[in-house]
């Protein structure tokens, strides 16, 4: 039972009476009308790969998990309406490959994705790399099966694009963390299979010649812009100091740096057209050098750098991480107000945020000062969190961007959300778990 009670990072952890994996939509019904009727809670679990303890139990031992690994069939891959429906256990590389198989892409990308699965993508609206092109995962489901609590299976699969009857159920279990009913299949959407790609590394002076970057790239290659991704100076010396294989694109340092991508289901184009979009920037002066992957391997490699910085992280010591959102406009002005003040309230600490700045989503890290005490560091960790999350709400942000906030973020949601959000939350809630079974003690 160990590997279902604790969470990657050993951050949460809890006990439980068992772990029920049941092999069917009816039978995660089933075990939900009996807790329902004994008023036992249940906490579902994916891949188990969360980082905010939405999928672990509390320790006091009353509440179930119940695993959704063995819901794993593809039931179906449409490739004439562009979709494919998927029970909740399957794991999103799978859902990949399978899509891949027919001729057909499922943009859903995140570092994760050969252990996450779909059921678990959905419940927290997970997002990646590819948002800025195909929005997050809301945007990328048609319909849901959910078991609710009282024992009732919701079937709303649908491959329909337009439909209006109603409200637009499927949309409220998305990002719901479990906590409203449990998601056991959906149908997702699919896109044409990209044919040919195009990515580039840019050294930048700043994050606001990133923005400048972004803009152009936007205006140049419209949907063709597939990722966007921002990685401080200090980013790339952690990774090429601490792993395997990567090395630095680019032969003078810089700031700051952009990984980009274009793609298209055309066999050529892209790489022209980021060519003539880097051209551009290095003559506005945005840019102030490049490199364009001319292999396969190439791209991998870039991808790797950006991929492996968390864990790149781990042998500098301690980190306080954050996952936030700010306007785009904003980004450059937060990241310079916030590491200014996280500096001046913790010298030494070292700032290093990255991330999907194509859709305003910065994982805002802060690694311990070189040879500081890792537990001395981890204490000011709700120092520096006021700081950062202050900031957010500051420049209209979010605190929870992609991760969720099961138990982690539980308190500062209560302090951040409109209060008149916060009242109907709650009484959707009561209304769909009037006992307090599903997922009890997260989000609300």
């Amino acid at each position: 039972m160990a590997a279902y009670l604790r969470e990657p990072r050993d951050a949460f952890f809890g006990r439980a009476p068992c772990i029920v994996r049941p092999r069917s939509a009816r039978e995660v019904a089933s075990v939900l009308a009996l807790c329902n009727e004994a008023g036992v809670g249940v906490v579902p679990q994916g891949g188990n790969t969360g980082l905010v303890g939405g999928q672990t139990p509390d320790d006091s031992g009353a509440q179930i998990v119940l695993s959704l690994q063995k819901l794993d069939r593809i039931r179906e891959v449409d490739p004439a309406s562009d979709t494919m429906t998927v029970e909740a256990g399957v794991i999103l590389a799978n859902v990949q490959a399978a899509a891949e198989a027919a001729g057909r892409y499922f943009p859903l990308s995140l570092g994760a994705e050969g252990s996450c699965t779909i059921g678990g993508n959905l419940a927290t609206n997970a997002g990646g790399v590819h948002v800025i092109a195909y929005g997050a995962t809301r945007d990328l489901a048609l319909g849901l099966e959910v078991a609710l609590a009282d024992g009732r299976l919701l079937n709303g699969l649908s491959k329909l694009r337009k439909d209006n009857t109603g409200y637009d159920l499927a949309h409220l279990f998305i990002g719901s963390e479990g906590t409203l009913g449990i998601i056991t299949a959906a149908t997702l959407k699919l896109f044409p299979l990209p044919r040919s790609r195009a990515t580039a590394f840019v050294g930048l002076p700043d994050p606001r010649a990133a923005l400048e970057l972004l803009t152009l790239a936007k205006a140049r290659a419209g949907s063709a812009l597939v990722a966007f991704e921002l990685i401080p100076r200090i980013g790339v010396d952690f990774t090429t100091r601490h792993i395997a294989g990567v090395r630095d694109p680019l032969a003078g340092a810089h700031g700051w740096y952009v990984l980009m991508e274009l793609s298209s289901p055309a066999e050529s184009g892209v790489e022209e057209l980021l060519t003539e979009l880097l051209g551009e920037a290095m003559e506005q002066g945005i840019a102030e050098d490049a490199a364009l992957a001319a292999t396969l391997e190439q791209r991998a490699g870039l991808w790797k750098l950006r991929e492996t910085l968390p864990e790149a992280q781990k042998p500098e010591g301690a980190s306080i991480k954050h996952d936030v959102s700010v306007p785009l406009e904003s980004i450059p002005d937060f990241l310079e107000e916030a590491s200014a003040r996280v500096i001046a309230h913790a010298p030494g600490a070292r700032p290093t945020p990255f991330g999907h700045m194509g859709d305003g989503n910065i994982h805002y890290n802060v690694s311990q000062p070189e040879g500081a005490d890792r537990d001395a560091f981890l204490a000011r960790r709700a120092e520096i969190n006021e700081i950062v999350h202050g900031l957010v709400t500051k420049y209209a942000g979010s605190v929870s961007a992609e991760h969720g906030i099961g138990v982690l973020k539980r308190d500062l949601l209560r302090r951040v959300k409109d209060p008149v959000a916060l009242e109907l939350m709650r009484a959707i809630k009561s209304a769909l778990d009037p006992k307090g079974i599903l997922n009890p003690g997260k989000l609300l």
